[in-house]
């Protein structure tokens, strides 16, 4: 029996994780990737702007994240957002539209009580590594 393997992403492009978890695993032909908030990779602090800006950033992390792990947007099966308020939830999905557009992945959307460092929305992911649009 061989030794299942997983692989620790490191992504030079997206804030280091703010715990004692990693920003994404590849493992069995997929990356999950930790929640992701909307934090500037250069200057450690929320982007200015609300939860539009929050969402846009949080989405290049995404982005940049599963670049390092050998996949793409396009390649994402399933999300989940955590909103701080889901009075919110047609701004952020205004945001989202721009970067998953023809056939969005599956996904969740909840409100929770608090984010980590007051984020006002975390996205998390699982994707096909290897598979970018039109593969």
């Amino acid at each position: 029996m061989t030794a299942k393997k997983r692989e620790v992403i490191v992504a030079d492009k997206a804030p280091r994780a703010i715990g004692p978890y990693s920003l994404a695993i590849r493992a069995a032909g997929l990356v999950f990737v930790s929640g992701t908030v909307g934090i500037d990779a250069q200057t450690g602090e929320f982007v200015a702007g609300g939860v539009e800006a929050q969402t846009r950033q949080a989405l290049q992390n995404l982005a940049n994240i599963l670049e390092a792990g050998g996949s793409s947007l396009e390649a994402v099966v399933k999300t989940t957002v955590f909103l701080q308020d889901m009075a919110e939830f047609p701004l952020m999905n205004a945001v989202y539209a721009e970067f998953f557009k023809g056939d969005p992945p599956a996904r969740s959307t909840v409100e929770v009580a608090a984010l980590p460092k007051g984020a006002l929305v975390d996205i998390d992911a699982i994707a096909l590594v290897g598979e970018t649009h039109g593969d």
